[in-house]
């Protein structure tokens, strides 16, 4: 008859079990993988088939008794550290649906806002469409092979078992904010200084002929001439969103 202690059942499990619970907690705050669209039993499947791939490339970890006062404190760290990791990558769409958000207000199409189901959150319609232009680079770019490598990493860098909030203040996440409006109107500062020019056009075309309807004329120009830019600035979207993901895998890979 084949007999086990429970020492030896937590070193089956042990392994797993923490893997999988920073897994989780990093789907729970992830873009794309936190969206309501992906179902729970998927994400717990997934979650559990990455604890178990990431195996060979983890450290030696500490064996903690679910029975101890310690397997709380474990518990409340792994949620910490995936949901930090999930919350870094959200600056790279952060940062895209800002510059779409400012873009949409210099072209004056921040009324044909929407409510968001997925987001719970009020967003206009350029701000939404750089949104999925980011999701989109962010895969074709590697960025959810970076998410799960950069959840293997974290376990050397904070190891099962250290303090709970070690890793939120090592990382100094409230200083990612300012990533947010820096690359922000890094991406958006084009479209600025060309609608801003029209505007300026359209103030000396006021000017010099009073007879002309700038408001008649004035909103088909600045949409056309938006939309174009829009247009220009789309495909040079792909190195603001990968300078951030640089940041972002610096933070846990150490590149």
């Amino acid at each position: 008859m084949v007999t086990f202690n429970e020492a030896q059942l937590m070193a089956w499990v042990s392994p797993i079990l923490w893997p999988f619970l920073r897994t989780l907690a990093l789907f729970a705050s992830a873009p794309i993988f936190s969206s309501r669209s992906v179902p729970m039993r998927t994400k717990v499947g997934l979650a559990f088939v990455i604890a178990v791939c990431v195996q060979p490339a983890l450290p030696a970890q500490e064996v903690i008794s679910l029975n101890s006062s310690a397997a709380l404190g474990a518990v409340i760290q792994q949620i910490v550290i995936g949901v930090a990791i999930g919350l870094t990558v959200r600056i790279v769409f952060a940062a895209v649906e800002m510059a779409g958000e400012i873009i949409g207000l210099q072209m004056g199409l921040n009324f044909a806002g929407f409510f968001d189901p997925t987001t719970n959150s009020q967003t206009s319609s350029v701000g939404r469409f750089f949104g999925n232009m980011a999701m989109l680079l962010f895969i074709v770019l590697g960025g959810h092979v970076m998410l799960i490598q950069a959840m293997a990493a974290s376990f050397t860098t904070f190891p099962v078992g250290g303090p709970a909030l070690e890793a939120a203040r090592s990382l100094r996440l409230y200083e990612l904010g300012a990533v947010i409006f820096q690359y922000g109107l890094w991406i958006a500062l084009p479209m600025i200084g060309m609608l801003l020019f029209v505007n300026v056009v359209m103030g000396i075309v006021s000017r010099i002929a009073p007879q002309i309807n700038v408001f008649a004329i004035g909103f088909p120009l600045t949409l056309s001439v938006g939309l174009i830019g829009i247009a220009i600035t789309i495909p040079l979207l792909d190195r603001p969103v990968m300078e951030l993901m640089r940041i972002i895998a610096g933070l846990f890979l150490g590149n």
